[in-house]
């Protein structure tokens, strides 16, 4: 009877272990970005076999494909003060096949894969409006492992 306490209780400290890094996680995993910071640099952990675009968008604003797995929850952050005429993410993974997508606060959705095997990805792309952004770092092959950097510059 008390090994089944004991195991109900360490059970629950996992459950709320898990809750808080995910609540510190995100608020940690945030940039700010305006006219006197131009950029910022996140690392993270790919992982995962949800499909990306079912979570966000099968296509970005372009019409550009969306690609990738990972976590239905964004990795990352990303809060622009002012409007930007022209960002770069750029993923440096060591040479895993990854992939972004960025989901405006407005909805707005932008996509990003390398057009080659074990290559990482980067987007550029022009006129981000101030807001937050949802950034998923994902891989083209569900269940990938393997730890990144992603940079982020004006």
């Amino acid at each position: 009877m008390m090994q089944r306490a004991y195991w109900k209780l360490i059970l629950a400290g996992l459950s709320l272990a898990v809750i808080n890094g995910t609540t510190l996680a995100q608020a940690f995993e945030s940039i700010t970005l305006d006219a006197n910071k131009s950029s910022g640099r996140f690392s993270g952990s790919l992982g995962g076999s949800t499909s990306l675009p079912g979570v966000v968008s099968n296509s970005d604003r372009n019409g550009k494909k969306c690609l990738g797995y990972g976590d239905p929850d964004p990795d990352h952050l990303l809060v622009l003060k002012d409007a930007m005429p022209s960002l770069t993410l750029r993923v440096n993974s060591g040479g895993a096949d990854t992939t972004l997508i960025v989901q405006g606060s407005d909805g707005s959705v932008r996509c990003s894969f390398a057009t080659a095997n074990k290559q990482d990805t980067v987007l550029t792309d022009s006129d981000w409006s101030p807001g937050t952004y949802k950034i998923w770092v994902g891989s083209a092959i569900p269940n990938m492992r393997g730890d990144y950097t992603l940079i982020i510059r004006r």
